[in-house]
């Protein structure tokens, strides 16, 4: 119906017409009451039906195989739906005796204004209305329908139904934090909370945690198909592995021999698929109905590749939105919950959030259902995550820039083809920070910061001869060229010693997933260097140095960044590829640019096309976007280029381009052209005055054949992109580069005086309550401390808010002054007395409790010789067996001996034939000495 005609009907006709056409998308045929005709097919929707006596017409009644199985109330744009929900249900329990059903009332019943529609099955528990993007397919309600009729009844119709009474959690070889994940999340979803956030630390295994979720929801709750949003597709290929490496708890198969899982390289869901992994500009373009979206697309961060402004979906009949059963988003930036917000809500379906660093936005699209919080402190109390030390390393020509003098023969570099020629400079080029690799490389800069790493290694791991496994972030790929070639180069180390892992790796030669594989389990590469592959998601558990020679602001990002070098691996793997690493009890943050000590945001601005960079319009040509001020600006930024590009590289465009760069940005003003709008729109309908819509869509058509060149050319968008940069890079060769500073971060010591001093007045504040602190604040000491007393401490400084670990404790006192810290504290709960004796000020040096009883141990032994008391080999072995003891648990008695290791040695009988009837004194007087 031509717009005009509609501005003669009401509102309610409007809308109306509206749900007509989403009805008929939908695969509903649409049928007047009196022009019935149930066989027109599977499903039928029948306007204005009249029901019993006093339940007035409904607006459509829902046929499915010639069966009533539900109504549509319609309202006008703008009404309130939650308010006309009995009008519903007063439909359902109103259709006429005459009118077969299978079910009375009738299970399904929507209310819809063609903008706002909402739902309710009526055979979930406690059914209630829900928002959908559109109405379902009749094959989906048949489906509830089958299931209802199977089961004989409606407790398995339903997802809803199915996931209360769910079986229980087989927690077996789940760490705490991820059984505790599962039965939150498990609780959310028989709540019917739409949406559920659960925040893990990174490396406390989110992915795992989600896989045992969604093998619970397909095993017990027999959810169709779950779709895994993934932020790019490095990480898609990690979670396929994890899938097909997930054991089942029960029959102890593989997920992969039980479920199909697919991971999207393609534009085609598998319809057998119970597991889809994808992004979210995968999934995007799968809904725009683009036959194929080029790969490179899919390699690209979330974090880089933001939409100007929210991307709007449109029904995919090929892709209906009972398509997925529940939506995991694993670790996407927040972008994903703002500009592509659409294409989650698209399905009707539960969405599960896994993050380590949710924003504001993140909490505000999950209703602030946080299921699980885990942090990092937690993860590092529990032994999930390594802590973290900040080593700053500065120079002037990072802070401030240089200058290179006139006069100077200097070398220019190509930025796409990196051939170099030689320029004798006539005026002094100044350049500032920012400026850095990008616009000049200062060789000596890069050089100065690695050479600084290289001789600062034993400073920053003591002890060791092999360069621990480090990650370098570079600015761009460039940038990571350069810097491989200084590490090679300071190192005095060949090809493997130092490796780039970007995208473009792929295309010299090398995948990068075998380079990243062998980064993770190989002995070289030593170095890595990356811009952003490596940035968020991978595993790469032997890293022990994260490395920033790139700036962010984004707190998201940084935090993911960061977050490469948490992950605890067992002794034995890691000295599998670093001999000398004893354990990995930290990792440390090398940081030169400053990114530790910068105001980083929790959230950035979107950018607007006039300063949106080119790469981006281009990614956002390719991945669908059609708006006219996105066509507009690449337009623009076309016919700039054409008037400054010299020959050689007009040649090389057109030939990637098949056209001229002239016609190509013509081309995309010409498509926003109101008056060819209209022509195209009079040619296509034979109409002088053609209606709005047809106007619109042959608009839609011209912007795009415009872009299709640009769009489904991934070659000649590269082009473009590095044609326009500036198309050199001045080389520094000439300025010399100076250390200001390389130590530990002012932070990481901020960060241990501000433990040490909490942990000092805990024992001010808790001396007259926990009994261990009475005993230790009273000197001499008035009763002996026992285990108990001891355990009751150690737990009092691990809960909320501080979780603090003897460890922790430890290494706080060693950051601050490493001349008073000796030895390393283990796992033994009695050093917790050693960090009580040291905070007191009681003891001047903070040493290991067992070290303290050792030293107390020789000299008893020496006192029992001076006074004449020799002891037999076999005593002394068992001696030696109560020190230990007493050095673990301060205490020894007679039923100890009946426990491992005495009882492996002969017990109490044993110690008391050894012994005598000197065994009680000896292990009263022992007990005093050493444990004093």
């Amino acid at each position: 119906m031509a717009e005009a005609a509609k501005d003669y009907l009401g509102p309610e006709a409007k809308a109306r017409l509206e749900i007509d056409r989403q009805l008929a998308e939908c695969g509903w045929v649409v049928q007047k009451y009196r022009q019935i005709n149930l066989a027109a097919g599977k499903g039928v929707a029948v306007r204005e039906f009249p029901m019993e006596e006093g339940h007035g017409d409904a607006d459509y009644l829902l046929f499915l195989d010639r069966k009533a199985v539900g109504v549509i109330e319609a309202k006008k744009a703008g009404s309130t739906l939650t308010g006309v929900e009995w009008q519903s249900a007063k439909y359902t329990t109103g259709l006429p005796d005459a009118v077969p059903a299978l079910t009375k009332p009738l299970p399904f019943s929507y209310e819809s204004t063609g903008i706002e529609t909402r739902f309710t099955n009526g055979f979930d528990p406690d059914p209630a209305s829900r928002q959908v993007f559109t109405f379902h397919r009749p094959e989906m309600l048949g489906d509830w329908l089958r299931a209802w009729q199977e089961f004989g009844g409606p407790e398995h119709a339903t997802l809803r139904q199915r996931l209360s009474s769910l079986r229980p959690l087989d927690s077996a070889g789940l760490w705490p934090a991820q059984e505790v994940a599962i039965r939150n999340l498990e609780v959310s979803l028989r709540h019917f909370r739409p949406r559920a956030l659960i925040q893990m630390a990174t490396g406390s295994g989110k992915t795992f945690t989600a896989a045992n979720a969604c093998y619970r929801l397909i095993k017990h709750a027999d959810a169709r198909r779950i779709l895994f949003l993934v932020d790019r597709a490095n990480l898609g290929r990690q979670t396929l592995k994890e899938f097909q490496a997930f054991t089942t708890p029960d029959d102890r198969r593989k997920f992969t021999e039980l479920y199909n899982v697919q991971l999207l390289q393609s534009n085609s869901i598998d319809t057998v698929s119970r597991v889809v992994i994808t992004t979210i500009q995968r999934l995007y373009s799968i809904l725009q109905g683009q036959p194929e979206m080029s790969a490179d697309l899919d390699e690209v961060s979330t974090f880089e590749l933001e939409p100007a402004a929210p991307v709007e979906v449109a029904y995919n009949p090929r892709v209906p939105i009972e398509t997925f059963d529940v939506v995991v988003v694993d670790e996407c930036h927040r972008s994903i919950y703002g500009v592509w917000r659409q294409v989650l809500d698209y399905f009707d379906a539960f969405i599960v959030g896994l993050t380590a660093t949710p924003g504001k936005q993140t909490f505000g699209f999950f209703n602030q259902n946080l299921v699980m919080e885990y942090k990092h402190d937690q993860a590092v109390a529990d032994g999930v995550n390594v802590d973290f030390d900040v080593y700053r390393i500065d120079t002037e020509i990072t802070g401030a820039g240089s200058t290179v003098d006139a006069g100077l023969v200097t070398k220019f570099r190509d930025r796409q083809t990196r051939d170099v020629r030689l320029e004798k400079i006539d005026t002094d080029v100044t350049y500032n920070p920012s400026e850095l690799d990008r616009k000049v490389v200062a060789r000596d800069q890069i050089r100065t910061i690695v050479r600084t790493f290289r001789e600062k290694l034993p400073e920053i791991f003591p002890g060791r001869d092999h360069v621990p496994k480090t990650l370098i972030f570079a600015k761009d790929d460039s940038h990571a060229d350069d810097i491989v070639q200084v590490v090679r180069e300071e190192f005095g180390k060949g090809n493997d010693f130092a490796a780039k892992i970007t995208y473009k790796s792929g295309s010299q030669g090398q995948r990068p997933e075998d380079l990243l594989a062998s980064f993770r389990n190989s002995y070289n590469p030593r170095i890595a260097v990356t811009v952003d592959m490596i940035a968020t998601g991978t595993d790469v558990k032997p890293l022990e140095c994260v490395f920033f020679m790139r700036m962010v602001r984004s707190r998201n990002f940084f935090e993911q960044m960061k977050g490469r070098g948490v992950r605890v691996i067992n002794p034995t793997d890691l000295q599998g590829v670093t001999p000398d690493a004893p354990a990995k009890d930290r990792f440390v943050i090398v940081d030169a640019v400053g990114v530790t000590e910068a105001d980083l945001h929790d959230t950035v601005p979107l950018e607007r096309h006039p300063t949106a960079p080119f790469e981006k319009l281009m990614q956002r040509l390719a991945i669908g976007e059609r708006d006219a001020d996105l066509v507009s600006s690449v337009a623009g930024r076309l016919a700039r280029l054409d008037r400054r590009i010299t020959k050689d590289d007009r040649v090389e465009l057109e030939e990637a381009a098949g056209v001229t760069l002239t016609d190509l940005a013509h081309g995309l003003v010409d498509a926003l052209d109101p008056d060819r709008h209209l022509a195209e729109a009079q040619e296509a309908t034979g109409e002088s005055e053609p209606p709005p819509e047809e106007v619109a869509a042959a608009a839609g058509r011209m912007i795009e054949r415009a872009v299709r060149p640009i769009a489904d050319n991934p070659e000649l968008r590269t082009k473009l992109v590095d044609i326009r940069r500036s198309y050199e890079q001045l080389i520094d060769e000439a300025s010399k580069d100076v250390v200001v500073r390389a130590d530990y971060s002012v932070d990481a010591a901020d960060r241990a005086r501000r433990t040490v001093e909490s942990f000092r007045q805990f024992i001010e504040d808790n001396k007259d309550e926990i009994t261990a602190l009475q005993v230790l604040y009273s000197r001499p000491y008035q009763q002996r401390l026992t285990f108990k007393e001891i355990k009751e401490l150690t737990n009092a400084i691990s809960r909320p808010p501080h979780r603090w670990t003897s460890e922790q404790l430890w290494a706080a006192y060693e950051t601050l002054d490493r001349s008073k810290v000796r030895g390393s504290p283990g796992h033994v709960l009695t050093n917790v007395v050693s960090l009580v004796r040291y905070a007191l000020q009681q003891d001047d040096e903070l040493v290991p409790f067992p070290e303290i009883v050792d030293r107390r141990f020789d000299a008893w032994m020496a006192q029992q010789e001076a006074a004449g008391q020799a002891f037999s080999g076999e005593q002394r072995t068992w001696l030696e067996g109560i020190r230990d003891h007493i050095a673990a648990s301060l205490t020894i008695a007679a039923d100890d001996f009946e426990a491992v290791p005495f009882v492996q040695h002969g017990g109490l009988g044993k110690a008391h034939e050894l012994f005598g009837e000197q065994l009680a004194p000896l292990l009263e007087e022992l007990t005093e000495v050493l444990a004093a």
